[in-house]
C-alpha cells in the first residue's frame, strides 16, 4: 500500500481508513438532498400573481408568505436556482443588434455655418435640484451659438429656443438663415416631435439625425 499511495501522491493513513470502511457507509457530511417539488409549485403560486416579478422580488414574497405562516426561509440561491430549473424567471431582453455601419463619419465641417449640432446635458445644483440644458454648437469652430436651461425635462420647446436663438446670434437677428444649415441631433423626442421638424424647416434648418447607438456616423 505505501508502493501505492507514493505513486498516487496521497494518504496512507487516508486511503487505510477507507478501505476499511463498510459498504453501507454514508459521509453523513454532505448536504442532504433536497425535494424542490413543494416550493416549486409555491414559487408558481407567487409568479402567477405577478407575472412581471424578477426571482429577487419573487425571494421577498417567499420570505413574507412563510414569515406569516412560521415556515424556515429559503435561501436566496436556492429560489434562484428552482426558479431557473422551472423556467419561473423573467425573459431576458433582447440586446440590441450591432450596427453593421462603421463608426468613421466625420461631424466637423471645414466652414462655419455649414453644420450645426445639438444636444443636452443635466447636472445636480447645491439643494439637490436636477439643471437641464440644451445648447447648439456650430461643427466648424465649435462656437456654443445658444442654450437653455430648465429644471424641467427636455421639451421640444427648448430646443426651438436654442434653434432660433442660434440662427439670430448668426444671422444678426434674422429669423432665418441665409442658407439651408444642417441641423445635426439624435432622436431624442424634443428634436424629432413633428413641431419641432417643421420649425427647423421655417428658419432654413436641414434637421439630420444620427443612427441609434452611433453618433460618429454621420457622414
Amino acid at each position: 500500500m505505501k508502493t501505492v499511495c507514493e505513486v498516487l501522491g496521497v494518504s496512507r493513513s487516508n486511503l487505510a481508513v477507507k478501505s476499511k470502511r463498510p459498504t453501507e457507509w454514508v459521509d453523513r457530511r454532505k448536504t442532504p438532498a433536497l425535494d424542490d417539488g413543494p416550493l416549486a409549485t409555491e414559487l408558481r403560486g407567487l409568479v402567477a400573481d405577478v407575472p412581471t416579478y424578477g426571482y429577487r422580488r419573487v425571494w421577498a414574497l417567499l420570505r413574507r408568505s412563510r414569515g406569516a405562516q412560521a415556515q424556515p426561509r429559503v435561501n436566496a440561491k436556492r429560489v434562484y436556482r428552482v426558479m431557473r430549473t422551472n423556467g419561473l424567471r423573467l425573459e431576458r431582453r433582447p440586446r440590441h443588434a450591432q450596427s453593421v455601419r462603421r463608426h468613421d463619419g466625420k461631424i466637423a465641417v471645414d466652414r462655419s455655418n455649414a453644420r450645426w449640432c445639438s444636444d443636452g446635458f443635466e447636472f445636480r445644483c447645491d439643494d439637490g435640484a436636477p439643471l437641464r440644458v440644451v445648447f447648439a454648437l456650430d461643427c466648424c469652430d465649435r462656437e456654443a451659438m445658444s442654450w437653455v436651461a430648465s429644471t424641467g425635462g427636455y421639451t421640444g420647446d427648448m430646443v426651438r429656443d436654442v434653434m432660433l436663438q442660434a440662427v439670430e446670434n448668426r444671422f444678426h437677428g434674422a429669423l432665418k438663415t441665409d442658407g439651408e444649415i444642417e441641423w445635426l441631433s439624435d432622436n431624442g423626442s424634443c428634436y424629432i416631435a413633428d413641431e419641432t421638424l417643421t420649425f427647423s424647416r421655417a428658419i432654413g434648418l436641414k434637421p439630420v439625425t444620427t443612427p441609434v447607438r452611433s453618433p460618429q456616423s454621420k457622414e
